[in-house]
């Protein structure tokens, strides 16, 4: 089907139904998630090494908006008990969180274990356990080991080789206790951001060059640890193993213009099917497109071979069918308007290798100024998933919503209703395999480059008080309605006292 006829079909699908889906298939599964940098603290005790993060937020604090930290966050490492008491108040099937390489393998390799760091986890485990919430562990959430990326991090073909040393360890002492194992959440941010741009840690800003170094390693990390799983443990541990893909998701600013949805369709292959389509496509590798702009963009600036390295054979075929399900994070949707460079991005880079110009102007704003809210673009982005990568089983692996901490979060509530809604309809009326959904997220943490100036949680932190006393918002109640009664809530305290019938 060509790109045009895709938008066109998603455009039309998004319309047509006006059926009222409320309850949630059987078997559907509600969890929430959280990251060990943005929770846990205890950054340099009990054997924990140093991270990126760490390394980020203590050479160069300005970087932070409110010139917060990860030290302390939300004291989770002393405080899971806690954490786990408001998993069970929500009543979620699943907790997805992160281990901290850092804390395991303070070298990030296995000639070092810390002791503490693997009880830490032990405890954790065996507390989820008692209250029968099964845990989805993502084994990467951003936190490499400052160690190994004073070896040059993802950019360094060793870390093939590292990651699934590290994955082996957690496969051979957790794989009892976890049958859900995740193994990179969010490769774009981590490649992109982190390498390709300074937003993220360890902000290399090695643009168009660091970023595709780093993809080409992190699939290769990321099929290896599959393979590892699959045929080690996976016959005597009976699990489940995969990847989180993250998406803003584009559409055409006016899809009955040919270009844009061509160029939207560009967008998205760069973007999600940036690893997604090496993974989850027949013919594996690198999207088309994004091998074919990025080599005629290396030529004209003089380039002997391509700042995109072509998989060969070998690892086009190792890489393919390496992930279970397929994970997506999603948040928001922004507008293709039309051909031409970004003018805020670098040359070369990501951005100029798509060859279009975006914008956020679409939807309700949120606290972050990157994010709209537009459930009709997730919708879409599920359908085009159907119809790109022959309907895979899909797990929402974070969802979620930004304010600045407000307890009656009224807005918050009505973007989990409104996203679970379109959820539910591209499952009734489009067949999607959509087989779970995650929160993001437990509580309000410390959100990376934002700080804690931006709250996205069930729970709000008291960041000030040394306690760190978590406080339940209304969104709490409304997810433990969802989760109780497997159905969108209907009771009219949900909604702004302005909206209410009475």
């Amino acid at each position: 089907m060509s790109t045009v006829a895709i938008f066109v079909l998603l455009a039309v699908t998004s319309c047509v139904s006006h059926a009222h889906y409320t309850k949630f298939p059987e078997g559907f599964i509600f969890g929430v998630a959280t990251a060990a940098h943005q929770i846990e603290g205890a950054w340099n005790v009990s054997g924990k090494s140093e991270n990126v993060w760490d390394h980020l937020t203590h050479t160069k604090p300005w970087m932070v908006a409110d010139g917060t930290n990860g030290d302390i966050a939300c004291d989770s490492y002393n405080r899971y008990m806690e954490d786990v008491e408001e998993l069970t108040n929500l009543g979620v099937d699943f907790y997805r969180f992160s281990f901290s390489w850092a804390r395991l393998l303070p070298t990030g390799r296995i000639d070092q274990i810390n002791p503490e760091g693997v009880q830490y986890y032990h405890n954790l485990l065996d507390a989820l356990a008692e209250k029968n919430i099964e845990p989805f562990v993502t084994l990467f959430h951003w936190d490499l080991p400052q160690s190994l990326q004073d070896l040059g991090g993802f950019a360094n073909p060793i870390m093939v080789d590292y990651f699934r040393d590290y994955a082996d360890f957690c496969f051979r002492e957790y794989g009892d206790k976890i049958k859900s194992w995740i193994t990179f959440n969010e490769p774009y941010e981590i490649c992109e951001d982190a390498y390709g741009d300074i937003k993220k840690a360890p902000a290399l800003n090695s643009h168009g060059v660091g970023n595709y170094l780093c993809s080409h390693n992190l699939l290769k990390a990321h099929a290896e640890a599959y393979h590892l799983y699959n045929e080690t443990y996976r016959p005597k541990q009976n699990g489940r193993i995969m990847i989180s893909i993250n998406s803003i998701w584009y559409e055409p600013a006016d899809p009955n213009d040919s270009e844009l949805v061509a160029l939207a369709e560009v967008a998205n292959q760069f973007k999600f099917g940036w690893f997604a389509h090496p993974i989850f496509t027949e013919e594996g590798g690198y999207p088309a497109v994004m091998v074919e702009n990025v080599a005629q963009n290396s030529r004209s600036e003089g380039l002997t071979k391509p700042r995109l390295e072509q998989f060969d054979d070998y690892w086009i075929e190792r890489i393919k069918g390496t992930s279970d399900f397929l994970g997506i994070n999603h948040y928001t949707t922004h507008l293709v308007t039309g051909p031409g460079l970004d003018p805020n991005a670098k040359s070369p880079s990501w951005w100029n290798d798509i060859g279009a110009i975006t914008s956020l102007e679409v939807g309700e704003p949120t606290a972050s100024t990157w994010f709209r809210v537009v459930p009709t673009g997730f919708a879409n982005l599920l359908r085009w998933c159907k119809s790109s990568y022959n309907n895979p089983p899909i797990y929402i692996t974070e969802n979620g919503y930004s304010d600045r901490g407000t307890l009656e979060d009224y807005d918050r509530i009505k973007y989990f209703n409104d996203h679970l809604s379109a959820i539910l309809h591209v499952i009734n009326d489009d067949g999607v395999r959509v087989l779970g959904y995650t929160a993001w997220t437990l509580m309000d943490n410390f959100e990376w480059r934002a700080g804690f100036s931006e709250r996205f949680g069930f729970y709000h932190v008291d960041i000030t008080d040394p306690a760190r006393p978590r406080t339940a918002k209304l969104s709490a109640d409304y997810y433990k309605q969802l989760t109780a009664n497997r159905e969108l809530p209907q009771d009219e305290r949900f909604k702004k006292p302005s909206e209410r019938r009475y």
